[in-house]
């Protein structure tokens, strides 16, 4: 049996999740316990993530037990949002923002089990969230840019589409010294090798062309995806090439 379904069973006979959820939660600690958020996430209700969801910055800081409900509770708005609770979208693009960063990572979980059900809602709330600030823009490109999402050539393209779109709108920013921009750039290193291994004969190109591009933090996040070894396994001739 699974670890998340292990936690599931578990969920069942537990009387006072709470409790357990901070006791279990991993918290102060390197890594939270993301296999029983995900438990959470499938066995609670609106209720339960409401109340998770609560729990703010203020009263939840980064590392603590109780900033482990908070990514509970915002993990299970996904759930809602994949069962057709659309408002639930709006909910997550505040979470986006929060300055707590597994929040955020939350965040990008959830929209990513609404993908799983539609990717094609998935792929247009993402279109607008492209065009919002930095960290609505690294949510945007962290949901998207999973593997798991991108079989489809019209999803891996959307999303190539999205990325030139968030990319851009670095080019010639001033403001990057603040945590935000230097998020969204930590994502964007990674997120460019995934959609262009989904999709390589438009990826590599769309690439190209931003490997070309002079901006410092344009260049940096570029030559970051290089090192990813999907894109060594899709060619590592072009690679070699670029990193040349």
């Amino acid at each position: 049996m699974a670890k998340v379904e292990q936690y599931q069973d578990k969920l069942h006979s537990v009387e006072d999740w709470d409790e357990y959820l901070l006791k279990e939660s991993g918290l102060p600690g390197p890594r939270g316990n993301i296999e029983l958020a995900q438990a959470v996430a499938r066995e609670g209700n609106r209720e339960v993530f409401m109340r998770y969801r609560a729990y703010t910055a203020d009263i939840a800081p980064i590392n603590s037990p109780y900033e482990f409900l908070a990514f509970c509770g915002t993990l299970g708005l996904g759930r809602l949002l994949a069962e057709g609770d659309t408002d639930q979208l709006e909910a997550l693009r505040t979470q986006a923002s929060d300055p707590r960063w597994r929040v955020r990572e939350g965040v990008a979980m959830a929209l990513q089990l609404l993908g799983d059900e539609d990717m094609g809602i998935l792929v247009d709330a993402m279109q607008s969230w492209s065009l919002g600030n930095f960290l609505e823009q690294r949510a945007a490109a962290a949901a998207l840019c999973e593997p798991r999402l991108l079989h489809a050539e019209q999803y891996a393209r959307r999303t190539l589409d999205i990325l030139d779109t968030i990319t851009s709108s670095l080019e010639g920013s001033e403001e990057r010294h603040g945590a935000a921009f230097i998020a969204l750039r930590k994502g964007l290193g990674y997120c460019w090798s995934v959609a262009v291994a989904a999709l390589p004969q438009e990826g590599k190109p769309l690439m190209e062309k931003w490997l070309a591009n002079m901006d410092r933090d344009i260049q940096w996040i570029m030559r970051e995806n290089l090192k990813k070894n999907r894109l060594v396994r899709m060619d590592p001739a072009w690679v070699e090439q670029w990193r040349k």
